[in-house]
């Protein structure tokens, strides 16, 4: 008997390789990393603003699919295109998150898929 559950949600685009849309281990959420795909798997086009957007929605998806909201997030990590980008995406950032501090780290990258300017990932405590 696997000491995992893998989470899957029409509440948030369908994996789009060999990975689960999140991992429940132990207390913790491990969410793959979320880019500006609608659940459908539309693209979302846009600045860094608008994508970012789209990626905090199926992260909240994913979330909302196991009970859990974005206080319960310990951890996020960031890969972002463009450092110049920061600034706004840490604004929309801001946003969802108010007064709630998880970890962070950004990384600026050369590459995502799809050709995407963001892509987050994160970890959250189920509180168990």
């Amino acid at each position: 008997m696997s000491k995992l559950t893998y989470v899957a949600t029409d509440m948030a685009p369908a994996a789009i390789g060999p990975y689960s849309q999140a991992v429940k281990a132990g207390d913790f959420l491990f969410a793959s990393g979320q880019i500006p795909l609608r659940p459908d798997g539309t693209l979302v086009e846009g600045d860094v603003t608008v994508q970012t957007h789209q990626v905090f929605s199926n992260i909240k998806g994913v979330l909302e699919s196991e009970g859990l909201s974005l206080g319960d997030v310990i951890k996020a990590t960031v890969f972002i295109k463009d450092m110049n980008d920061f600034a706004k995406l840490n604004e929309v950032y801001g946003e969802y998150f108010g007064d709630h501090r998880p970890a962070r780290s950004t990384v600026e990258v050369a590459r995502l898929p799809k050709d995407v300017l963001v892509e987050i990932e994160i970890v959250a405590y189920l509180g168990k």
